[in-house]
C-alpha cells in the first residue's frame, strides 16, 4: 500500500470510530407498557420462551432495550430471588430477541420503606436492596433506579430521610463490588421530589456508584423548572424516564398529551451534551394495541429529540 493510500484509508478508520463514538440517545421501552401475555403466572419459575416472546415485542415496536420492574406485586418481587441459572435463561431471552436489559425499576421500596418507623420493614428494605442489586449483576444490568420515596404509606418519621439515607450509602460497596450503578429517580408525593434534592444524597455519599436517574414527566408534575432540576442534576443522570403527565396525574398520560414542555427539556439536555438511555414509561395494562401506542410514543420522542439537537442512535 502507498504512503497516501495508508494515509486515506487511516482517516477513514478515524472517521468510521469517531462516528461510532459520537454523542446520541437510545430509546427504550418500559415492561408495563407491553402485552405481559405468556408471562402471566410464571413468577417462581422462568420460562426461556415465554420470555423471549414478550422480549420480542421491543425490537418490533422500535426500541433498543427494555426496562424491567421489582415493583409491589407479588409477582415482580418473587423476581428477587431469581438465582443466577434464571437469570441466565432471560438474559439470553433477551439476546435472542435481539434486544438486552437495560435497567431495573426497584419500586419495590414503595411499599417496603427504607425510612419506615419499624425496624423489620426498614431490614427488609436493605434485603430488597441487596437483592435488587444481585439480580442487576447476574442479568448484566448495569444500572438499577432507586425511588426516592421513603416510607409512603406511612406517616413520615422525623428519621425517614436519615434511614433512606443511610440505606444508599450502605448499599454502595455491594454496589462497587458487583458494578451496578445506582440511580435515584425524583418521585411524585412528598419525599425525594427534585433533582435538587436527590443530589444533596449523591453528593453526600460521594460515590461513582450513586447517581441519578432522572424522570422527566415527575419534575413537570411536581411543578418545578427544568432549567433548574436538570442543570442540578449535570454529569450524575446516568439513564432518563420520558413520560407525560397532568398535575396530580403522574402516570398513564398519553404521550404528548400532558404538561412536560419536551422541546425545552430535551434541548436542555443537547445543550448540555448529554447521551444516554432515555426510557419512555407507559403503562398499557395489557392492551391489544399495546405496541402501535409504544411505537407511536416512539415516534413523538423521536421527533421531539431531532428537533432539539438530540441524535437518536437507531436500534
Amino acid at each position: 500500500m502507498s504512503p497516501d493510500a495508508a494515509q486515506a484509508d487511516t482517516a477513514r478508520s478515524g472517521a468510521s470510530a469517531g462516528a461510532g463514538l459520537a454523542a446520541g440517545i437510545s430509546l427504550g421501552i418500559y415492561e408495563k407498557a407491553l402485552r405481559v401475555g405468556p408471562l402471566k403466572g410464571s413468577a417462581s419459575r422462568v420460562d426461556g420462551e415465554a420470555w423471549r416472546t414478550f422480549l420480542d415485542q421491543v425490537p418490533r415496536a422500535g426500541f433498543s432495550f427494555l426496562d424491567l420492574s421489582i415493583d409491589e406485586s407479588s409477582e415482580r418481587e418473587a423476581r428477587l430471588d431469581w438465582d443466577a441459572g434464571q437469570c441466565r435463561t432471560v438474559r439470553r431471552a433477551a439476546e435472542a430477541a435481539g434486544t438486552f436489559i437495560g435497567g431495573i425499576c426497584l419500586s419495590l421500596h414503595r411499599r417496603i420503606g427504607p425510612g419506615s418507623a419499624d425496624p423489620a420493614v426498614r431490614r427488609r428494605a436493605r434485603e430488597v436492596m441487596a437483592h435488587g442489586l444481585r439480580v442487576c449483576h447476574e442479568l448484566g444490568v448495569p444500572v438499577i433506579q432507586l425511588a426516592g420515596y421513603y416510607c409512603y404509606y406511612e406517616e413520615p418519621h422525623p428519621d425517614a430521610e436519615r434511614w433512606y439515607a443511610q440505606l444508599l450509602a450502605d448499599a454502595v460497596p455491594l454496589a462497587a463490588r458487583l458494578g451496578v450503578v445506582m440511580g435515584i429517580e425524583n418521585v411524585d408525593g412528598d419525599d425525594v421530589t427534585s433533582l435538587t434534592k436527590a443530589m444533596e444524597l449523591v453528593e453526600a455519599v460521594d460515590s461513582p456508584y450513586l447517581q441519578l436517574y432522572p424522570d422527566l414527566g415527575n419534575i413537570a408534575e411536581q411543578g418545578l423548572d427544568p432549567g433548574v432540576e436538570l442543570a442540578a442534576g449535570e454529569g450524575h443522570m446516568v439513564a432518563m424516564h420520558a413520560k407525560d403527565v397532568r398535575p396530580g396525574e403522574p402516570r398513564r398520560v398519553e404521550m404528548g398529551t400532558g404538561v412536560v414542555d419536551w422541546d425545552r427539556s430535551l434541548a436542555l439536555l443537547a445543550a448540555q451534551g448529554w447521551s444516554g438511555r432515555l426510557m419512555i414509561e407507559m403503562w398499557n395494562d395489557d392492551a391489544p394495541d399495546s405496541l402501535s401506542r409504544c411505537a407511536a410514543a416512539r415516534a413523538f420522542i423521536e421527533d421531539r429529540a431531532a428537533s432539539a439537537g438530540l441524535p437518536v442512535v437507531a436500534p
